[in-house]
């Protein structure tokens, strides 16, 4: 449509503006698009790794793909979540949800009383670190990856408060792991409680439909790789130490 720009109606000035506002709508709407896709990128490289270097391990590299959107697999995979979600029992789905966040003192009830953070600084502090770096190369995992989560593609899955980042690998999964292998080699008399536990955290999010079987089992294979490269770390040997002999004292 052609603008008659000697008419009253569109003066000089206003016939730039429209111009200029029709242009900027055309280049900003795509890039706006883009900085949405990107949100949950940005949280995870912003993070500072303690004991790995950036890339090391890398998700994409270390992981199969999950199944195709359309393909039997996937079919499966969801007609699996449906069954484990509504076979749920009232308690696996209370303690789905009181682990929405956790760290390594979930694990106390593997470990014994004594294990709890007031106790336990250097602990504390030491599997923060060891958790932070598992998220971060988990959620750059889920960015490449952008599996829909269960709840997104059957929305009768939708219940609580839903998450927005994408499904896999599984975050519990993963993290859970991680902290379950540390603490294993810090506490080889309770290694099989300590991994139970871990992987008991990975499928109540089946449970509750936040996430695929498949996602659960891609986070433990991904759990084994971090481990391996924190181990490589100066830094993580030197703190790991410290916290061995910590927990020794306090279970004296």
């Amino acid at each position: 449509m052609k603008l008659n720009t000697k008419s009253a109606l569109f003066p000089r000035a206003m016939v730039f503006a429209a111009v200029f506002a029709l242009a900027c709508s055309a280049t900003l709407a795509p890039l706006h698009a883009q900085d949405l896709m990107d949100q949950a990128s940005q949280s995870a490289k912003s993070h500072h790794l303690n004991y790995l270097a950036a890339g090391k391990p890398d998700a994409a590299t270390i992981l199969a793909p999950p199944p195709a959107p359309d393909s039997a697999e996937q079919a499966a995979d969801l007609d699996e979540v449906r069954a484990v979600y509504h076979a749920a029992s009232s308690n696996d789905i209370a303690a789905a949800y009181a682990e929405k966040k956790f760290s390594v003192f979930n694990f106390t009830a593997a470990v014994g009383s004594y294990f709890v953070e007031t106790n336990l600084p250097k602990t504390a502090a030491f599997f923060k670190k060891v958790q932070l770096d598992a998220e971060t190369v988990t959620d750059l995992g889920k960015d490449f990856f952008q599996r829909p989560r269960p709840f997104t593609t059957d929305p009768s899955l939708a219940n609580g408060k839903l998450e927005k980042s994408f499904s896999y690998p599984s975050g519990h999964s993963t993290e859970s792991m991680v902290l379950a292998l540390v603490l294993a080699d810090l506490l080889p008399d309770k290694h099989d409680a300590i991994l139970a536990h871990a992987r008991s955290i990975g499928w109540h999010r089946v449970q509750i439909a936040r996430h695929y079987q498949s996602d659960i089992y891609a986070g433990r294979v991904l759990a084994i790789a971090i481990v391996k490269q924190m181990k490589k770390s100066d830094s993580f040997e030197k703190d790991f130490a410290e916290v061995q002999a910590e927990l020794a004292a306090a279970q004296k």
